[in-house]
């Protein structure tokens, strides 16, 4: 919900020209999904996008958006149906030429609510090709809680008031947005609760967490080069924060179990287990910041880490075997 207040407190930059992927050298198009009350028109998400550009100068850049006009995206983060939602975006992607599977490889970059949005888009639509997904103060594990809205926050007082105490009811999964990634516990167990996975419209079935597995969805999401997850040190809004990294809270008690512990890494139900055993799966944390308070540097830092060019094949290769050698070296 702070989301467009903090981006736009980023350094301003300089516009740069947006240019389309030319030669193997040029940085891989980015795509931005943006948060909860957000918009993709915003000052905010614009300066992401120059600051993304004078990392690696050449980037396309597509912040995603459910409308056309401001005002209508930032409705669409409160009231809509996700399933069509993300079949909507889909398509705008695979019909633009600078980001279809067809052309080009690209990246993605999620904010709040747009990090499992943007997930959920890599294990649907097969018509785009992620090479890293990186997402900050996500909500992987879905909410226990709703957040409390400001005082003047009308769109959010609406959806939260629709919601009314039936999170499960088909209307409200059909049609309020945060609704669409609550997750309920079972009694004594870290596996969702039997009201969850009957009526969850998004994440029961983006977690791959019902008894009839996707195997799309896995194979999608382990073809990932790289896929970082930063949590807030302080962040109070998502509940619990640690739903960014995939790990369960016990309400109670308030003991954490991490993603390695869970039955949905175990039995490798998304890939993400895939992802950690190739060294693609990153936990990062955003020392010292309540949700959403970015900063230049740890947004450069994860533009240089995880976005820009592709590897020339020979490098990749070279980066493998000089990787099995150090794994191996003392038994040599």
């Amino acid at each position: 919900m702070l989301s467009t207040t903090v981006l736009t407190a980023l350094l301003s930059l300089s516009n740069l020209a947006v240019s389309a992927p030319t030669s193997p050298t040029s940085p891989l198009p980015l795509i931005i999904w943006h948060g909860l009350g957000d918009r993709f028109d915003a000052d905010g998400i614009a300066s992401v996008g120059k600051l993304a550009k004078k990392v690696h100068p050449g980037t396309y850049i597509y912040p995603i958006r459910v409308a056309d006009e401001g005002g209508a995206d930032a409705r669409s983060t409160f009231f809509g149906n996700l399933t069509a939602q993300i079949d909507q975006v889909c398509t705008n992607l695979t019909s633009n030429p600078h980001l279809s599977a067809n052309n080009t490889r690209i990246d993605a970059l999620g904010f709040s609510q747009g990090g499992q949005f943007l997930r959920g888009l890599i294990e649907r639509c097969p018509g785009i090709e992620v090479r890293s997904l990186v997402t900050f103060g996500s909500q992987h594990n879905g909410i226990a809680k709703f957040q409390e809205c400001g005082t003047f926050d009308l769109l959010c007082k609406g959806a939260i008031a629709a919601i009314k105490g039936n999170a499960w009811g088909d209307w409200v999964q059909s049609n309020i947005v945060p609704a669409q990634y609550y997750r309920e516990k079972a009694e004594g167990s870290d596996e969702g609760s039997e009201d969850y996975l009957k009526h969850s419209n998004f994440l029961a079935d983006v977690n791959n967490e019902r008894e009839l597995k996707n195997p799309i969805y896995k194979e999608r999401l382990s073809s990932l080069s790289h896929f970082a997850m930063y949590v807030f040190e302080n962040d109070t809004t998502v509940l619990p924060r640690e739903s960014g990294w995939f790990a369960e809270v016990n309400a109670t008690s308030l003991e954490v179990t991490p993603l390695k512990e869970r039955i949905l890494y175990k039995e490798d139900w998304l890939g993400l287990k895939v992802l950690d055993l190739k060294g693609a799966l990153s936990f990062r944390t955003v020392e010292g910041a309540k949700h959403m308070e970015l900063n230049k540097e740890v947004l450069v830092e994860a533009f240089t880490d995880f976005f820009g060019a592709e590897l020339p094949i020979v490098s990749q290769a070279q980066g493998w075997w000089q990787q099995v050698v150090m794994n191996m070296g003392k038994d040599w």
